[in-house]
């Protein structure tokens, strides 16, 4: 797991956007290599949000998504949960200072070591979905809290999820349940997960509504079920911003409809919808390839493009969680767009970013920029063929900052000392202006 030990989070005054941040570094002359801008504001932004159309709702952000320290200490610092599924994402969250009342074990398949330690650390509430699951639990924290993972898939998911997880509602669960009891073990509520990138909203009703008659399973049986926890899903971009509306009303109407009852806590576990669209990845063109039509054939030459940046790196989306990217020139051009396609910089043909793009022509030193990179990126790229993992860059607008963000993080108070700028002095014509301040910030 890659954690920055120190961070420099810039603070910015005036008129600017994560674009005009990337075109001043790129312009500073001092960066070659792929790299991030991470807006912290976009973060705070996207919880205010969710508290807006969700508030019953409270957010576990799931690190398995991204695990940026600056991400997870800004989620922190809002009071947000956390869904942690290893050992080493445990680990990660409570040296921040989050409490283990703040995080779920939501994986149903865990290690006894990770269960132990778990255990030791005070994290409680878990999944299971199996009777193995149950007497590894038995066994070694048998006064877990646990939530009993369904299975509940969206008619279409980026990343479908039930294939290897969840429990079947009607033929499973009730069994499992059984044998909870009968272990006289703490069945604290339910779980599911419509798949990450779930693209149905109806979906989380049939999951609110199946939870709701396992609720009465289990009561029958003599367990107490308070928790209900409606696993991830939820679009993390702002081209999706009305289908996280139509979830919303989805999920308020059937929560009213079958837990009236606020006695019954409710969570979620949302990943890309807090991690998406807040990082902005810069990448440089280093060379090009021209492929020219083959004879008799009615088409254009085909320009290849190599980038810093590919598949092993922060690409690993695109043959993972099956991301489709958008690239776009970092400086305005006024040329007409050609076919192309965009690759990676390692020796592995199979390092394609783009297999077909529309781009005006560019030439070796020309940047591109990809917006809405923060999901399922940074934890998995990996620094193959010796190439560098894109650095992260944090900004934040100024009035955020001293408005209020500072002071709710308290990791900063002591270890925040104002830093100067290390890049060149830059030329005063920079649309739009503004002026930065930066704050160099130790994260341990």
């Amino acid at each position: 797991m890659k954690v920055v030990e120190e961070q420099r989070i810039r603070v910015m005054e005036g008129s600017w956007s994560p674009v005009s941040v990337i075109r001043e570094i790129v312009e500073s002359g001092v960066q070659e290599d792929p790299f991030y801008v991470m807006d912290l504001g976009e973060v705070v932004a996207r919880y205010q949000q969710w508290k807006e159309l969700l508030p019953r709702v409270e957010p576990f952000y799931a690190v398995k998504c991204n695990d940026d320290k600056l991400l997870l200490t800004t989620l922190a610092a809002l009071g947000t949960g956390f869904d942690c599924a290893s050992k080493a994402e445990i680990e990660l969250v409570t040296s921040l200072g989050v409490p283990p009342e703040r995080i779920i074990f939501a994986n149903p398949a865990k290690m006894a070591s990770h269960i132990r330690y778990a255990s030791a650390v005070g994290v409680d509430v878990m999944t299971f979905d199996s009777e193995i699951e149950l007497m590894k639990i038995k066994q070694y924290m048998p006064h877990a809290q646990l939530l009993i993972r369904i299975r509940c898939d969206a008619a279409s998911a980026q990343c479908p999820l039930g294939i290897k997880f969840g429990c079947d509602p009607v033929t499973e669960a009730p069994r499992l349940l059984k044998l909870a009891s009968v272990l006289g073990l703490d069945v604290a509520g339910v779980s599911f997960h419509v798949g990450s990138g779930a693209a149905e909203a109806a979906v989380f009703g049939r999951g609110v509504q199946l939870a709701r008659s396992l609720f009465s399973a289990a009561r029958d049986l003599g367990l107490r079920p308070r928790l209900l926890d409606l696993g991830g899903g939820y679009p993390g971009i702002a081209a999706q911003h009305h289908f996280m509306l139509e979830i919303a009303e989805v999920v308020n109407a059937a929560l009213e409809s079958h837990f009236p009852e606020r006695s019954v806590r409710v969570v979620a576990e949302p990943g890309r919808y807090f991690a998406a669209a807040a990082y902005t990845l810069a990448a440089m063109v280093h060379s090009k390839r021209e492929i020219p039509a083959k004879e008799g054939e009615d088409a254009d030459t085909h320009t290849m493009y190599f980038i810093n940046d590919g598949v092993y790196g922060s690409f690993n989306c695109v043959l993972y969680d099956h991301q489709i990217v958008s690239a776009e020139p970092l400086h305005d051009r006024a040329d007409s767009v050609l076919p192309c396609s965009v690759w990676g910089p390692s020796c592995d043909a199979l390092d394609c970013v783009m297999e077909s793009a529309l781009l005006p022509p560019l030439d070796a030193g020309d940047w591109l920029v990809f917006r809405d990179m923060g999901a399922y990126t940074i934890p998995i790229a990996s620094p193959f063929n010796g190439f560098p993992v894109p650095r992260v860059r944090a900004v934040v607008d100024a009035g955020l900052w001293t408005g209020g963000l500072r002071e709710a993080w308290p990791p900063l108070d002591e270890e925040c000392r104002a830093a100067p700028d290390l890049t060149p002095d830059l030329t005063s014509d920079l649309t739009p202006t503004h002026r930065a301040v930066f704050v160099e910030c130790a994260l341990k």
